[in-house]
């Protein structure tokens, strides 16, 4: 049955584990790709607004399980370049896991055993999905795939034409304009809000006209009668 112990691990691996699962993937390939002589690398954690830039690491309003790399090129271009940053991600997930896993089985971690056991495991998860050769949305290959075609054939050869790690200046530009948009929409919510705001006192101060009126109305027929 699903307890309130459950529950609680439930939100210490969704909020906790899983967030920080996730962005050691990401940094797989921020480490590898700094030996190969990265430009204008980004690590970016959570979505929407931006809340703070330090460096190459890009903070959003939204955090959760949404981290993500880019970078604009590299100095060094080969096809065991890209096979390495591709294999960075499994490699860091795959290393940390053994080595708490390793901690665990000689009982260095026994006080948070149940916390460091599901970290394993949503580590070696991410490291199947990744390692596996498949697609995913739209098409788009896995690391695992990617890594598969380089060695075989040099290339990607799926028909998704989109970057598998986005260009930091194009993904920079594109946030920019989202956040135009939104403040476009802030905007334009703000007019109507305002607008609404006057035709109601438009609204209220016709309706103290028309009561006014017919108080005058009614006083005015009251006269008539006494008289």
């Amino acid at each position: 049955m699903f307890g309130l112990a459950d529950l609680i691990s439930l939100i210490i691996s969704a909020f906790i584990i899983l967030p920080i699962v996730v962005f050691l993937r990401e940094s797989g390939y921020l480490i590898v790709s700094f030996v190969f002589g990265v430009n204008n690398p980004r690590l970016t954690i959570g979505s929407g607004p931006r809340i703070i830039k330090i460096g190459m690491f890009d903070i959003r309003k939204y955090y959760h399980l949404y981290s993500w790399y880019s970078y604009d090129s590299l100095k060094r271009k080969s096809k065991f370049v890209y096979v390495s940053i591709y294999a960075g991600p499994i490699l860091v997930n795959l290393i940390v896991a053994l080595t708490i896993n390793a901690m665990l089985a000689n009982g260095l971690l026994q006080e948070y055993e149940t916390f460091w056991s599901r970290f394993v495991f949503y580590a070696f998860y991410y490291v199947l999905f990744d390692i596996v050769p498949m697609k995913t949305a739209n098409g788009m290959p896995n690391n695992g795939l990617i890594i598969y075609e380089m060695l075989r054939y040099g290339r990607r050869t799926d028909y998704n034409q989109e970057p598998f790690i986005p260009s930091t200046s194009e993904v920079e530009e594109q946030y920019q304009e989202e956040m135009e948009k939104i403040e476009e929409v802030k905007e334009q919510q703000k007019e109507q809000i305002e607008q609404e705001k006057q035709e109601d006192q438009q609204e209220l101060k016709e309706q103290k006209e028309h009561e006014k009126e017919k108080v005058k109305e009614q006083q005015k027929e009251k006269r008539q009668q006494d008289t």
